[in-house]
């Protein structure tokens, strides 16, 4: 069945070109009124200061007498506190929904001032502006933290994902908030748990188990349950994924409960005759050899080596950053097998002859792009589980026009968009390393480099460029 619009003929583009070009239209249109929406919050929030309200200073609830409230983060100033109500509704919100975004203004206008002259220029949406706001007023962060956040996040906002905001935030309350930052380690290792719920067992006998482990943890024991659910996959077992995953878990418990960790001399008195009888039939009790192996990328400054200070450093498995207290204690435990790689210089440039990619490119790749460098693409360059599949390294130009391979001209591409670069008639170039310029089938064009992905506007007469022809 062919799709039809309801509109009259005439009122809506008939081609590709010009409805990309009407959506681009209105997209900025709405982005203009929810900017200037944004500065009517702030003007109602000035006109509505904690000096309005009587006695402001020592109020306190009685008699349900209006006070002031704070709705922003630490610094940003206090609004009367029955002002919130009569904005909210006349944005058709409720009170509580009404004083959050008020907090997300001030919060911009005061804490983030970068951010905000963006949003002012008409340089940034402010819903993504707002983001940043919720995320900063949420952490409760210092004026400082929150400075930090501006300064990092404001020439990128427009580009940066979710998680990479968190992770922002999360350094810097490590950096700036360090009595907090530690706060939250200790909580974290008081919720440690692992629980198997034997009082609700089900009529087919399932249980549930539930826990929080430590990072280093939770990956050695993820590790070990996918290496037994893949080997119960190759000796013909026709379970699902899930359903072998909770398999290996008790093949890991049963086979725990073979291994005689108990010293001979442990099970009451006995004499020495005896012991040394038990010692000559029986083998020895196993010793724990090293078995926890993590891997740690660490990019250090200066400032970092020569610091006496607690800094941060970051776990590729989750990139995020982690204190380098956490660091130490996981490198420190007893199981820990320590590797030194050697130090991969991201500026040097690596060549050889052949179409093959040995390691040190494809290494050399990974650390300098991360992900897939496709346009907005996050999937992660290297492959972090057994059953993950990393991205392609793909040939910027062909073999056959450029016949070597170097680090410059190699860039990782996930699976699907190998393909939409390869027969999606979409292609690229690098203008320099680590920084990769789109042409999409319709023309647009993307930068995208390790700050994120920016859209550059089409050709100048809105027409779709000619594209080549696919390339292996």
């Amino acid at each position: 069945m062919a799709i039809t619009t309801s509109e009259q003929p005439g009122t809506l583009p008939d081609d590709a070109a010009g409805v990309l070009a009407a959506a681009r239209a209105e997209t900025a249109a709405a982005d203009r009124a929810e900017a200037r929406k944004l500065q009517l919050a702030v003007q109602w929030a000035i006109i509505h200061p904690a000096e309005s309200v009587q006695d402001a200073e020592t109020y306190t609830f009685r008699s349900g007498l209006e006070g002031v409230i704070p709705i922003a983060g630490p610094g940003a100033p206090l609004v009367a506190e029955f002002s919130v109500a009569e904005y909210a509704a006349a944005l058709g919100l409720s009170t509580e929904a009404g004083k959050h975004y008020l907090g997300q203004a001030v919060e911009l206008r005061y804490r983030l001032p970068r951010l905000w002259a963006r949003v002012v220029a008409g340089d940034l949406p402010a819903w993504k502006a707002r983001r940043v706001a919720d995320a900063t007023i949420g952490a409760d962060l210092t004026p400082e933290a929150a400075t930090f956040v501006d300064q990092h996040v404001a020439p990128v906002a427009h580009k940066i994902r979710p998680t990479a905001l968190d992770r922002l935030v999360e350094e810097a309350i490590g950096r700036f908030m360090p009595d907090q930052a530690e706060q939250r380690r200790r909580d974290g290792l008081d919720r440690r748990h692992f629980t198997v719920d034997r009082n609700h067992v089900s009529f087919d006998g399932t249980a549930y188990v539930t826990g929080e482990l430590d990072l280093a943890d939770a990956i050695d024991l993820d590790d070990a349950v996918r290496g037994l659910a893949t080997q119960l996959a190759d000796l013909g077992s026709e379970a699902t994924l899930d359903q072998r995953r909770a398999l290996a878990v008790g093949e890991l418990a049963r086979r725990q409960l073979t291994l005689d960790l108990t010293p001979p001399e442990a099970g009451g008195s006995r004499s020495e005759v005896e012991v040394r009888a038990q010692r000559a039939t029986k083998p020895p009790a196993p010793t724990r050899t090293p078995v926890r192996k993590t891997v740690l990328y660490l990019h250090l400054s200066t400032d970092a080596l020569t610091s006496t200070g607690d800094g941060i450093g970051r776990c590729e498995t989750t990139r995020k950053p982690v204190t380098a207290t956490q660091i130490r204690d996981w490198c420190g435990h007893p199981d820990t097998h320590l590797v030194v790689q050697p130090v991969i210089d991201l500026n040097q440039h690596v060549h050889v002859d052949q179409y093959e990619i040995p390691h040190r490119i494809t290494e050399h790749v990974a650390l300098r792009d991360l992900t897939c460098v496709f346009p907005h693409c996050t999937r992660p360059a290297r492959r972090l589980h057994p059953e993950a599949h990393g991205c392609d390294h793909d040939h910027i130009r062909p073999y056959a026009e450029q016949p070597h391979t170097c680090s410059h001209g190699i860039a990782p591409l996930c699976r699907r968009h190998h393909r939409h670069k390869t027969h999606g008639h979409w292609h690229y170039e690098t203008p320099e390393p680590g920084t990769y310029r789109w042409t999409s089938p319709h023309g647009h064009h993307y930068l995208r480099d390790h700050t994120g992905t920016t859209a550059i506007d089409p050709a100048d007469d809105g027409r779709p460029e000619q594209h080549p022809p696919p390339r292996d």
